[in-house]
């Protein structure tokens, strides 16, 4: 009986299954992890074979993730290696430029079409009175090689292929311009494009910060293996804790029927899932980077406490950080940035804005989203140039904070509703019935919610040195010590799932 269990746990292990996620709070992938790391620890000292070993398991990860989406994944390593080849090599502008264009189409195209074959196809036959159908043309292929028959209707969007794309016209771009040069290994570059701690989801690692890593030797310090441990955990209690308990018991009931909700129940919503979508994205990253770390690697750090912004700008300074670099280094300003007058400026700030928002979905409600993000950003650089010598005291500063926080919760509810009924019905709440019929209930029915929502902002806006004091306290603690307070947490956090495993938010752009 032990036999046939463990047999089946190593099929479940090894097989993709599109009902059993392979997530970083799910038990499978910590033993995964556990076996992973048991193999690195024969193979860390020999750097080619280290490099090789963790390629194959990245790529094993995508499988077990996304399953015959790996074809896709290769086909981006092996397009962008050549691209960048070529483009290293040739001598002429015009060489250099063509191969670029052929990377930019084939990164830009198949993105386009597993994101937006639907959304284009839609708006054609509403312009054209047409009846055109999309199709898997990845499944008929499939289909024709291996001899299978499943659909082609339906065009499932690949998880992490907006991550992995943007990290690959980042490295050919990159190549291009001269900033790195192209790798001639291609396991090399295999191994950058797909490192899995942050292949699904990020960061969005740049080739100068990440290939230089390939080549050197292992080393992680005591302080860094107590850092790695101390960002796993904090990712795990985020997630697990915080951001899947507010979406199971509270914010997702209330974005279903707002209707059947008085507004300070939506308004506690909104402030829900702003504290959800940041806790469970940023404790993504969190786990992505701590795991690296164990293996030697350092990824970018990609959140910084971002609602004690004071300003839209300063926001996406500290949201997704590695994403707003990325639109503004590779469209912003090939754009021409701020470079070109102020109508020019605050004209690339909204296209980048509004492709910000198309990034992370094909449909009206991001634009609106993105949108809204690009006329803030316009409007305090207006501000700007007219106060350009306006001082800020802790007062206007705590001020600006409280309205930064808000304007950004109040933009979260186009990137959360599934609809534009679904916005206007929250809208005409808040503005028309927003006091219940029975207030007293209020805090008896959600004071785990209230006490969830306001420890997890409390936490958010904790003093960054008091952060760095706790940090600097774990990393001090006995080796044993933090061993044990890694496992009893694990343990505890499995017992504390609210129900099932909840994908993180990230994988469905």
């Amino acid at each position: 009986m032990d036999f046939e269990r463990l047999y089946f746990f190593f099929v479940k292990l090894l097989q993709f299954s599109d009902t059993s996620p392979f997530l970083f709070t799910s038990e499978v992938f910590w033993i995964f992890f556990t076996i992973v790391l048991g193999g690195f620890a024969f193979v860390y000292k020999r750097i080619p074979l280290r490099n090789l070993y963790l390629f194959v398991i990245s790529l094993f990860f995508y499988y077990r993730t996304s399953g015959p989406f790996l074809d896709l994944l290769l086909i981006s390593c092996l397009t962008n290696y050549l691209c960048g080849l070529a483009i290293g090599k040739s001598l002429s502008p015009l060489k250099k430029k063509l191969w670029l264009t052929l990377s930019l189409i084939t990164n830009l195209g198949i993105l386009s079409y597993f994101k937006y074959a639907y959304f284009i196809i839609n708006l054609l036959n509403q312009t054209l009175n047409t009846k055109y159908v999309a199709v898997n043309w990845l499944v008929i292929w499939q289909n024709e090689i291996f001899g299978t028959h499943n659909p082609v209707e339906k065009i499932i969007l690949p998880i992490g292929i907006s991550f992995f794309t943007f990290q690959a016209i980042s490295y050919v771009v990159d190549v291009y311009r001269g900033d790195v040069k192209a790798l001639k290994n291609p396991l090399d570059f295999g191994f950058y494009l797909t490192f899995f701690p942050q292949l699904v989801a990020g960061p969005i690692v740049r080739a100068a910060g990440f290939i230089p890593q390939i080549y050197q030797k292992y080393q992680v310090r005591k302080e860094e293996f107590g850092h790695a441990l101390f960002l796993i955990i904090g990712g795990l209690i985020k997630k697990i804790i915080i951001s899947d308990y507010l979406s199971i018991n509270f914010v997702d009931r209330v974005f279903e029927t707002p209707l059947s909700y008085s507004g300070i129940e939506v308004l506690m919503a909104i402030y829900g899932y702003a504290l959800q979508i940041y806790c469970d994205f940023s404790g993504y990253t969190d786990i992505a980077i701590g795991l690296g770390l164990l293996m030697g690697f350092r990824l970018p750090i990609n959140f910084n406490s971002p609602y004690r912004s004071a300003n839209i700008s300063e926001f996406w300074k500290r949201w997704h950080i590695s994403l707003s670099l990325w639109l503004k280094d590779y469209l912003y300003i090939p754009l021409g940035g701020n470079r070109k007058g102020k109508i020019r400026t605050y004209l690339n700030l909204m296209i980048t804005m509004l492709l910000g928002g198309l990034w992370h979905g094909a449909n009206i409600r991001f634009i609106i989203w993105g949108g809204i993000h690009g006329m803030a950003l316009c409007l305090h650089r207006l501000w700007k140039s007219i106060f350009p010598n306006l001082k800020s005291t802790k007062v206007t500063r705590t001020f600006s904070i409280i309205l930064t926080f808000h304007f950004v919760a109040f933009a979260w509810i186009c990137f959360r509703a599934d609809d534009m009924v679904t916005i206007q019905e929250m809208l005409y709440q808040l503005t028309h019935s927003f006091f219940p019929k029975n207030p007293e209930l209020l805090l008896p029915t959600y004071s785990i919610i209230l006490v969830l929502i306001i420890s997890g902002y409390f936490l958010h806006g904790f003093p960054a040195q008091i952060k760095e004091y706790g940090r600097g306290w774990f990393i001090q603690l006995p080796f044993i010590i933090k061993i044990s307070f890694g496992i009893l947490t694990g343990i505890l956090l499995y017992y504390a799932m609210s129900a099932g495993l909840q994908p993180f938010i990230y994988f469905r752009f």
